[in-house]
């Protein structure tokens, strides 16, 4: 008997689409299974806006627990002569400040040599003093002026060489490599003609800074010298154009002298103070709106959020809305309210912007004892930052949560997987089925033909 390749063939029955069809019905196992994976995954991205928006919120507190938010100032400097910087230790004031002299490195020049490359016919053993630190440089013999240059500058000893061509000769131009006269350079050598043509010593004066070259052939060609500044009628001399102790808190930039005395404002920076506590109410009010749209639900389209009736979700609103109540006793400010943040009737806070900046401003170290308590302890954010640990953190209401989820959503998988490979064992026996069908009734329409074909022979025969 022939094999049959295809469904129906043999038959004449549309078994393939029959086939098909019990296959999309069985297939409707498998629904309510896509179903649930869709629903937990839905409240595991639910979990993941939620923990957003409480990450914003613990680290909008966790600004408000630095002190220095509070002890910020801002400083403003007339003319381009000298720029400040402040730090919390500013204090608030109007500053007269003049400068008469700028720190600069002392720099020598050596005498003309024809060409930079050639031998400079001479070897031994150069000692450099910078300040306190202190260097040698061997010189071979073959050495040129560039080769010097180089190992001067490979000894990273405080001295930069570098080779200067003046349109007839180059020189060998030695510079410290700090301002002011303790980093006054001298070289010195044991050979005579070594110490002729690069040795020299430095004599600095005590009073005015001035200095003389003895020795050799180096030329000093700018002197070593202190930054000399005035401030508030307090004379001021620094190494450096960069001077961090004159005033506690400020560091001045000296880039010029002044004509005159140029004013340095010092004040309470109230703007960026007031800007740390809304960006606190700004992340509280987006943590409520994201709970409001996952706990939601519409009566007209029946549709709830993802996380509506969801224990964990009921938790962390009920421990945020206790923090926000916390109070301070022994403050000048208790409550939020003192500060004027109010909590509305939809959950969220508003600020009256009067009452917060009348509250910066007249105490700002109170309205950071609120927020940061004493030394470290204590204060609204440290409240937070302890119920955020029990929400956030490792072990946390959230990776239990999502842990659970995730434990589902693996056995949910491993259910679809069984029940897959169920309808494929079913499908595969109903196609067994139907091919045995298929070849069973071929059979009998081919028995059907021949006995039709003799029955009708005999008829002929009998008729004759």
């Amino acid at each position: 008997m022939a094999t049959i390749s295809s469904l129906g063939i043999g038959s004449g029955l549309d078994l393939s689409g029959l086939l098909d069809d019990l296959e999309d019905a069985e297939k409707q196992k498998l629904t309510p299974i896509v179903a649930q994976q869709q629903s937990y995954k839905t409240k595991l991205s639910a979990f993941g806006s939620l923990e957003s928006s409480l990450t914003a919120l613990r680290d909008a507190a966790t600004k408000l627990s630095d002190p220095e938010t509070f002890s910020a100032v801002t400083s403003s400097m007339t003319g381009d002569a000298v720029t400040a910087t402040t730090t919390g230790d500013a204090v608030a004031g109007r500053y007269q400040v003049s400068v008469s002299s700028l720190a600069q490195a002392q720099s020598v020049a050596s005498q003309g040599y024809a060409d930079k490359d050639a031998s400079l016919g001479m070897s031994g053993t150069l000692s450099f003093s910078v300040g306190e630190e202190t260097f040698e440089v061997d010189v071979a013999d073959g050495d040129s002026l560039a080769d010097l240059r180089d190992s001067v500058n490979a000894q990273d000893g405080g001295v930069t060489a570098t080779i200067v061509n003046d349109g007839t000769a180059s020189r060998l131009v030695l510079s410290s490599a700090a301002t002011g006269t303790d980093a006054t350079m001298s070289v010195s050598s044991a050979d005579n003609d070594l110490n002729n043509a690069f040795g020299f010593s430095t004599t600095v004066s005590d009073v005015d800074g001035t200095s003389t070259i003895t020795g050799g052939t180096m030329t000093q060609t700018v002197s070593a010298q202190n930054a000399a500044l005035n401030v508030n009628g307090i004379d001021i001399t620094s190494q450096s154009n960069t001077v961090e102790d004159a005033l506690e808190g400020v560091t001045f930039n000296l880039t010029s002298t002044t004509t005159g005395a140029e004013t340095l404002s010092v004040s309470k920076d109230t703007e960026s103070m007031t800007k740390a506590v809304k960006a606190f109410v700004t992340a509280y009010n987006s943590f409520q709106s994201t709970s409001d749209a996952l706990t939601s639900y519409d009566s007209e389209s029946d549709t709830a959020g993802a996380l509506l009736g969801n224990s964990t979700m009921r938790t962390i609103e009920s421990r945020l809305r206790s923090v926000l109540g916390y109070s301070d006793g022994d403050g000048t400010f208790s409550m939020l309210s003192d500060l004027g943040i109010e909590r509305q009737l939809d959950g969220t806070l508003e600020v009256d912007n009067d009452k917060l900046s009348e509250a910066i401003s007249s105490d700002s170290d109170a309205v950071s004892q609120f927020f940061a308590g004493v030394d470290g302890k204590g204060g609204l954010s440290a409240s937070i930052d302890d119920t955020m640990g029990t929400i956030l953190d490792d072990g946390g209401l959230l990776q239990i949560a999502t842990d659970g989820i995730d434990s589902t959503l693996d056995r949910l998988g491993d259910r679809y997987t069984r029940m897959q490979e169920s309808i494929d064992s079913t499908v595969e026996r109903y196609r067994t089925q139907f091919a045995s069908l298929d070849s069973l009734v071929s059979q009998m329409n081919s028995t059907s033909s021949y006995l039709t074909q003799q029955f009708d022979a005999l008829s002929a025969q009998t008729n004759q």
